[in-house]
Protein backbone atom coordinates (compact mmCIF):
# COMPACT_ATOMS: atom_id res chain seq x y z
CA UNK A 1 0.00 0.00 0.00
CA UNK A 2 1.64 3.18 -0.76
CA UNK A 3 1.51 6.04 1.89
CA UNK A 4 0.52 9.45 1.82
CA UNK A 5 3.11 12.48 2.31
CA UNK A 6 1.80 15.25 3.84
CA UNK A 7 2.35 18.61 2.48
CA UNK A 8 6.09 19.80 3.03
CA UNK A 9 5.79 23.13 4.84
CA UNK A 10 7.01 26.58 3.91
CA UNK A 11 7.78 29.69 5.13
CA UNK A 12 4.67 31.28 6.63
CA UNK A 13 3.09 27.58 7.36
CA UNK A 14 1.56 27.46 10.65
CA UNK A 15 2.99 24.97 12.99
CA UNK A 16 1.18 23.35 16.41
CA UNK A 17 2.51 22.73 19.50
CA UNK A 18 0.56 20.14 21.82
CA UNK A 19 1.37 18.33 24.93
CA UNK A 20 -0.99 14.44 24.69
CA UNK A 21 1.37 13.33 27.78
CA UNK A 22 3.22 14.60 30.68
CA UNK A 23 3.24 18.00 31.95
CA UNK A 24 6.15 20.77 30.66
CA UNK A 25 6.65 24.08 31.62
CA UNK A 26 6.54 27.02 29.21
CA UNK A 27 10.49 27.88 29.63
CA UNK A 28 11.47 24.35 28.35
CA UNK A 29 9.17 24.91 24.98
CA UNK A 30 10.15 28.83 24.25
CA UNK A 31 13.77 28.14 22.90
CA UNK A 32 11.59 25.38 20.50
CA UNK A 33 8.85 28.29 19.56
CA UNK A 34 12.25 30.85 18.74
CA UNK A 35 13.38 28.21 16.73
CA UNK A 36 10.33 27.56 14.44
CA UNK A 37 9.85 31.32 14.12
CA UNK A 38 13.34 31.62 12.91
CA UNK A 39 12.25 29.25 10.41
CA UNK A 40 9.74 31.32 9.57
CA UNK A 41 6.77 29.18 10.76
CA UNK A 42 4.09 31.00 12.86
CA UNK A 43 3.68 28.97 16.26
CA UNK A 44 0.20 28.36 17.66
CA UNK A 45 -0.14 26.19 20.86
CA UNK A 46 -2.65 24.35 22.20
CA UNK A 47 -4.98 25.82 25.04
CA UNK A 48 -3.64 23.35 27.75
CA UNK A 49 0.10 22.90 26.40
CA UNK A 50 1.37 24.04 30.13
CA UNK A 51 -1.43 22.60 31.74
CA UNK A 52 -0.96 20.35 34.66
CA UNK A 53 -3.33 17.44 35.73
CA UNK A 54 -0.83 15.24 38.13
CA UNK A 55 1.68 14.48 36.06
CA UNK A 56 -0.33 15.09 32.29
CA UNK A 57 -0.45 18.75 30.70
CA UNK A 58 -4.39 18.44 31.47
CA UNK A 59 -7.00 16.06 32.20
CA UNK A 60 -7.65 13.49 29.32
CA UNK A 61 -10.90 15.32 27.86
CA UNK A 62 -8.53 18.57 27.95
CA UNK A 63 -5.53 16.64 25.72
CA UNK A 64 -7.66 15.16 23.77
CA UNK A 65 -9.53 18.52 22.54
CA UNK A 66 -5.99 20.41 21.77
CA UNK A 67 -5.06 17.64 19.70
CA UNK A 68 -8.33 17.01 18.13
CA UNK A 69 -8.18 20.75 17.53
CA UNK A 70 -4.65 20.77 15.78
CA UNK A 71 -5.85 17.45 14.04
CA UNK A 72 -9.43 19.47 12.24
CA UNK A 73 -7.44 22.81 11.93
CA UNK A 74 -7.14 23.68 8.23
CA UNK A 75 -4.14 25.95 8.35
CA UNK A 76 -2.06 23.86 10.67
CA UNK A 77 0.42 22.02 8.76
CA UNK A 78 2.66 20.40 11.19
CA UNK A 79 1.72 18.73 14.81
CA UNK A 80 4.82 18.93 17.28
CA UNK A 81 4.30 17.34 20.70
CA UNK A 82 6.00 18.79 22.82
CA UNK A 83 7.66 16.09 25.19
CA UNK A 84 6.48 12.17 25.54
CA UNK A 85 6.14 10.46 28.77
CA UNK A 86 3.09 8.91 29.66
CA UNK A 87 -0.65 9.39 28.18
CA UNK A 88 -1.09 9.46 24.55
CA UNK A 89 -2.62 5.65 25.10
CA UNK A 90 -5.08 7.27 27.36
CA UNK A 91 -6.70 9.86 24.31
CA UNK A 92 -6.08 7.30 20.91
CA UNK A 93 -9.59 5.95 21.19
CA UNK A 94 -11.46 9.24 21.61
CA UNK A 95 -9.68 10.80 18.83
CA UNK A 96 -11.59 11.33 15.44
CA UNK A 97 -8.70 11.33 12.58
CA UNK A 98 -11.33 11.94 9.60
CA UNK A 99 -9.95 15.37 8.91
CA UNK A 100 -7.00 14.46 9.07
CA UNK A 101 -7.60 11.83 6.74
CA UNK A 102 -8.31 14.21 4.19
CA UNK A 103 -6.17 16.89 4.79
CA UNK A 104 -2.79 15.17 6.37
CA UNK A 105 -0.38 17.20 8.29
CA UNK A 106 3.09 16.08 9.76
CA UNK A 107 3.24 14.04 13.34
CA UNK A 108 6.18 14.92 15.12
CA UNK A 109 7.28 12.92 18.32
CA UNK A 110 8.77 10.12 19.47
CA UNK A 111 8.72 8.17 23.11
CA UNK A 112 4.81 8.00 23.81
CA UNK A 113 4.41 9.55 20.90
CA UNK A 114 4.81 6.11 19.03
CA UNK A 115 0.89 5.33 19.73
CA UNK A 116 0.19 8.17 17.56
CA UNK A 117 2.86 6.84 14.67
CA UNK A 118 1.62 3.60 14.90
CA UNK A 119 -2.13 3.72 14.82
CA UNK A 120 -1.98 6.51 12.07
CA UNK A 121 0.59 4.03 9.92
CA UNK A 122 -1.79 0.85 10.56
CA UNK A 123 -5.40 3.14 9.86
CA UNK A 124 -4.83 5.74 7.67
CA UNK A 125 -1.48 5.14 5.63
CA UNK A 126 -0.03 8.85 6.20
CA UNK A 127 3.75 9.14 6.77
CA UNK A 128 4.53 10.59 10.49
CA UNK A 129 8.05 12.06 11.99
CA UNK A 130 10.18 10.36 14.37
CA UNK A 131 11.96 13.15 15.33
CA UNK A 132 13.56 15.29 18.38
CA UNK A 133 10.67 17.83 20.49
CA UNK A 134 10.70 20.80 22.13
CA UNK A 135 11.60 19.23 25.53
CA UNK A 136 15.09 18.78 23.86
CA UNK A 137 15.61 22.10 22.05
CA UNK A 138 16.93 23.58 24.71
CA UNK A 139 19.20 27.02 24.61
CA UNK A 140 22.10 24.94 26.23
CA UNK A 141 21.69 21.39 25.42
CA UNK A 142 20.54 21.79 21.49
CA UNK A 143 21.91 19.47 18.98
CA UNK A 144 22.21 21.25 15.87
CA UNK A 145 22.39 18.14 13.99
CA UNK A 146 18.87 16.59 15.36
CA UNK A 147 17.33 19.89 14.77
CA UNK A 148 18.71 20.43 11.35
CA UNK A 149 17.56 17.33 10.74
CA UNK A 150 14.10 17.92 11.54
CA UNK A 151 14.10 21.17 9.61
CA UNK A 152 14.88 19.43 6.38
CA UNK A 153 12.59 16.78 6.99
CA UNK A 154 9.82 19.19 7.48
CA UNK A 155 10.38 21.37 4.20
CA UNK A 156 11.10 18.46 2.47
CA UNK A 157 14.98 18.46 1.58
CA UNK A 158 16.76 15.20 0.98
CA UNK A 159 17.71 13.40 4.47
CA UNK A 160 20.02 10.43 4.91
CA UNK A 161 21.99 9.22 7.27
CA UNK A 162 25.23 7.03 8.06
CA UNK A 163 27.04 5.40 10.64
CA UNK A 164 30.60 3.58 11.75
CA UNK A 165 29.63 -0.16 11.46
CA UNK A 166 29.72 -2.18 15.05
CA UNK A 167 30.88 -5.05 16.49
CA UNK A 168 26.52 -6.10 16.79
CA UNK A 169 25.53 -5.15 13.11
CA UNK A 170 24.23 -7.63 11.00
CA UNK A 171 25.15 -6.83 7.42
CA UNK A 172 22.92 -6.68 4.48
CA UNK A 173 21.13 -4.47 2.34
CA UNK A 174 16.85 -4.21 1.95
CA UNK A 175 14.55 -2.31 0.95
CA UNK A 176 10.91 -1.38 3.14
CA UNK A 177 8.62 1.10 4.71
CA UNK A 178 10.49 2.23 8.07
CA UNK A 179 8.21 1.56 11.22
CA UNK A 180 8.54 1.57 14.75
CA UNK A 181 9.20 4.05 17.62
CA UNK A 182 9.63 3.12 21.55
CA UNK A 183 9.70 -0.51 22.35
CA UNK A 184 8.29 -0.35 25.49
CA UNK A 185 4.90 1.69 23.84
CA UNK A 186 4.37 -0.73 20.84
CA UNK A 187 4.52 -3.86 23.35
CA UNK A 188 1.88 -2.01 24.95
CA UNK A 189 0.17 -1.67 22.08
CA UNK A 190 -0.11 -5.86 21.09
CA UNK A 191 -3.47 -6.56 20.24
CA UNK A 192 -5.08 -3.07 20.37
CA UNK A 193 -6.46 -1.31 17.14
CA UNK A 194 -3.12 0.59 17.57
CA UNK A 195 -0.91 -2.55 16.93
CA UNK A 196 1.92 -2.42 14.83
CA UNK A 197 2.08 -4.31 11.55
CA UNK A 198 5.58 -5.02 10.24
CA UNK A 199 5.58 -7.46 8.00
CA UNK A 200 7.99 -6.59 5.10
CA UNK A 201 9.16 -3.53 6.94
CA UNK A 202 12.05 -2.04 8.17
CA UNK A 203 11.49 -2.05 12.32
CA UNK A 204 12.77 0.53 14.48
CA UNK A 205 13.33 0.20 18.09
CA UNK A 206 14.58 2.30 20.59
CA UNK A 207 14.09 2.70 24.75
CA UNK A 208 14.99 3.98 27.95
CA UNK A 209 15.09 4.00 31.20
CA UNK A 210 14.05 -0.47 31.54
CA UNK A 211 15.47 -2.94 33.22
CA UNK A 212 17.08 -5.64 31.14
CA UNK A 213 14.65 -8.49 31.88
CA UNK A 214 11.95 -6.35 30.61
CA UNK A 215 13.85 -6.06 27.86
CA UNK A 216 14.35 -9.21 26.39
CA UNK A 217 10.20 -10.04 27.74
CA UNK A 218 9.41 -7.70 25.23
CA UNK A 219 11.70 -8.81 22.54
CA UNK A 220 9.89 -12.15 23.68
CA UNK A 221 6.75 -10.76 22.96
CA UNK A 222 7.26 -9.23 19.56
CA UNK A 223 9.14 -12.80 18.42
CA UNK A 224 6.24 -14.76 19.88
CA UNK A 225 3.46 -12.38 18.23
CA UNK A 226 5.14 -13.00 14.35
CA UNK A 227 6.34 -9.30 14.57
CA UNK A 228 9.85 -10.35 14.07
CA UNK A 229 9.84 -12.73 11.61
CA UNK A 230 8.82 -10.91 8.27
CA UNK A 231 10.70 -7.69 8.53
CA UNK A 232 13.20 -6.41 5.96
CA UNK A 233 15.40 -5.42 8.64
CA UNK A 234 15.90 -3.93 11.70
CA UNK A 235 17.23 -0.77 13.13
CA UNK A 236 18.06 -0.30 16.73
CA UNK A 237 18.33 3.19 18.06
CA UNK A 238 19.41 4.50 21.83
CA UNK A 239 19.08 2.13 24.25
CA UNK A 240 19.37 4.81 27.05
CA UNK A 241 19.84 3.97 30.94
CA UNK A 242 19.26 0.24 30.61
CA UNK A 243 19.08 -1.17 34.38
CA UNK A 244 20.21 -4.30 36.27
CA UNK A 245 18.33 -6.00 39.29
CA UNK A 246 21.00 -7.24 41.85
CA UNK A 247 21.28 -10.38 40.69
CA UNK A 248 22.06 -9.87 37.16
CA UNK A 249 20.11 -10.70 34.23
CA UNK A 250 23.67 -12.29 32.26
CA UNK A 251 23.11 -10.33 28.89
CA UNK A 252 23.79 -6.96 27.21
CA UNK A 253 20.61 -5.20 26.04
CA UNK A 254 22.51 -5.71 23.13
CA UNK A 255 22.99 -9.26 23.19
CA UNK A 256 18.96 -9.87 24.18
CA UNK A 257 18.08 -7.74 20.90
CA UNK A 258 20.70 -9.81 18.49
CA UNK A 259 19.73 -13.25 20.04
CA UNK A 260 16.10 -12.31 20.04
CA UNK A 261 16.68 -11.84 15.50
CA UNK A 262 19.31 -14.67 15.62
CA UNK A 263 17.05 -17.38 13.74
CA UNK A 264 16.35 -14.66 10.92
CA UNK A 265 18.31 -13.28 8.08
CA UNK A 266 17.86 -9.69 7.61
CA UNK A 267 20.31 -6.89 8.57
CA UNK A 268 20.66 -5.39 11.95
CA UNK A 269 21.83 -1.92 12.84
CA UNK A 270 22.73 -1.05 16.44
CA UNK A 271 23.52 2.10 17.69
CA UNK A 272 21.53 4.09 15.18
CA UNK A 273 21.10 7.88 16.53
CA UNK A 274 17.38 7.87 16.73
CA UNK A 275 15.62 8.00 20.47
CA UNK A 276 16.44 9.24 24.01
CA UNK A 277 19.55 10.24 22.79
CA UNK A 278 21.20 14.59 22.79
CA UNK A 279 21.84 12.74 18.90
CA UNK A 280 17.85 12.02 17.60
CA UNK A 281 17.64 12.67 14.03
CA UNK A 282 14.24 13.01 12.14
CA UNK A 283 12.90 9.72 10.29
CA UNK A 284 9.85 9.49 8.30
CA UNK A 285 7.66 6.16 9.47
CA UNK A 286 5.72 5.33 6.59
CA UNK A 287 7.95 6.17 3.83
CA UNK A 288 10.15 3.50 2.10
CA UNK A 289 13.54 3.23 2.46
CA UNK A 290 17.16 1.67 1.55
CA UNK A 291 19.18 0.18 4.61
CA UNK A 292 22.81 -0.35 3.47
CA UNK A 293 24.75 -2.62 6.71
CA UNK A 294 27.99 -3.29 4.76
CA UNK A 295 31.50 -1.50 6.02
CA UNK A 296 29.91 1.60 7.41
CA UNK A 297 25.78 1.57 7.95
CA UNK A 298 23.88 4.00 6.02
CA UNK A 299 19.60 4.73 5.62
CA UNK A 300 18.20 6.34 2.64
CA UNK A 301 15.14 7.68 1.94
CA UNK A 302 13.05 7.12 -1.16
Amino acid sequence: MNTTIPPYLQRGDKIAIVSPARNIPFEEVFPAMKLFQKWGLEVVLGTHVFGKHHQFSGTDEQRRQDLQQMLDHPAIRAVVMSRGGYGTVRIIDKLDFTKFSQYPKWIVGYSDITVLHSHIHRHMGIQTLHATMPYNIKDREINEIAVESLRKALFGEKISYSKPLTFWDRTGLTEGKLVGGNLSILSGLTGSPSDIDTREKILLLEDVDEYLYHLDRMMISLKRTGKLKDLKGLIVGGLTGMKDNEVPFGKSSHEIIREAVEEYDYPVCFDFPAGHEKLNVALYLGRKAKLVVDKEVSLIFE
